[in-house]
């Protein structure tokens, strides 16, 4: 036996003595995990995302140019109606209205003196002294002058508008929401100055998909889930959009709610809506699941399943609407399978698990 054999079967050996030394001390680490079975649903309901919003809201702006002399709310302040806001200063304009006044003025004598003059004419003019034509001609000055006057009057109606547009009043009684200006910028025609939301007065809009909008109707009881503060409210459906022709399909809807409602509730607040399906029983039953529960990979989202060997398993679904912290299932997973919940942690597609229920 030469050296290279014995060489290679004390390579072998070695081998050998390694390999079931090596696969005893390589574990697979398992991962605890907590699951739960979905849940099975009747699809008896519409769920939407809406907002609590005032029923009327304004952004005040001007129709002049101008510094901002005085501002007298501020952000958070309850307003009446007809109260002043702000104040642009106005010193071109007076000085404007106080040029009208006295046009009207000069226009008031040369109306008086025309008027004087027509009359005089007139009794000439019965006496033979004057023709036709000189009585006429007086006549169309006296027409002039009174047109002269009321062109001035007019004149200082319009300085009189515009000096309006210099004290901005409140439109309506509410609280101001935004302050978007401050004593000494330049104002300008239709530049936002304050928001005002009229205040108590509430209700929840929301966007109704194309294909629910027939089983939805004014009058139609809703219930509302409002998250930030844990309470669920009812409302009624006061206002269906005919047309989605302007929102991609989408029709907009307004949801009134009670005055006892409406006091525990801000402007802005998320609100999940549902609404019942008339259309019921025409669909199979939904699956929910946690949204905690989604992975998403690329385009892909997807759940992890506890197998019965206790592996996780990755399953592709795809996903309906949401209601609430759920989410539908419409294809990929079956009523029966244990969702793992704690998607947090690292998994992946055939590892080792413990479940802890």
């Amino acid at each position: 036996m030469n050296i290279r054999t014995l060489l290679y079967i004390a390579i072998i050996t070695v081998l050998a003595s390694c390999s079931p030394k090596s696969n005893k001390e390589k574990k697979e680490n398992a991962v605890r995990v907590s699951t739960y079975y979905p849940t099975r649903t009747n699809n008896e309901e519409i769920f939407v995302s809406g907002m609590v919003s005032a029923k009327q809201t304004a952004v005040i702006s001007t129709k002049v140019m101008g510094y901002i002399d005085k501002i007298y709310v501020r952000q958070g302040d309850h307003v009446k109606r007809g109260q002043t806001l702000l104040a642009i200063n106005s010193n071109d304009l007076k000085a404007k209205e106080a040029q009208s006044r006295a046009m009207i003025t000069e226009a008031e004598a040369a109306a008086k003196d025309a008027q004087h003059d027509y009359q005089r004419y007139q009794t000439l003019h019965n006496e033979k002294s004057v023709s036709d034509k000189e009585l006429e001609n007086v006549a169309l000055k006296n027409t002039s002058a009174k047109a002269h006057l009321q062109m001035a009057r007019q004149g200082l109606n319009e300085v009189r508008s515009m000096l309006a547009y210099t004290y901005i009043k409140a439109p309506f009684s509410g609280v101001i929401t935004q302050k978007m200006a401050d004593e000494g910028n330049m104002a300008s025609p239709g530049m936002p100055l304050l928001s005002i939301e009229e205040s108590g007065n509430m209700n929840v809009t929301a966007s109704i998909p194309e294909n629910h909008v027939a089983y939805i109707h004014t009058g139609d009881h809703v219930s509302i889930d409002i998250k930030s503060i844990n309470t669920i409210i009812n409302g009624v459906i006061s206002e269906l959009s005919p047309s989605a022709t302007m929102t991609g399909g989408q029709y907009g809807i307004k949801i009134s709610i009670s005055q006892k409602d409406r006091s525990i509730l801000r402007s802005g607040m998320y609100a999940g809506i549902h609404i019942p399906n008339r259309g019921a029983g025409k669909g199979a039953p939904r699956i929910l699941v946690k949204k905690s529960s989604v992975v998403t990979k690329d385009q892909l989202t997807g759940v992890y399943v506890a197998g019965k060997d206790n592996r996780a398993i990755l399953h592709w679904i795809r996903l309906g609407n949401e209601t609430g912290d759920h989410v539908a299932v419409l294809s990929g997973l079956n009523i029966t399978d244990r969702v793992i919940e704690n998607v947090n942690i690292r998994l992946y597609n055939g590892q080792k698990i413990i479940v802890m229920n």
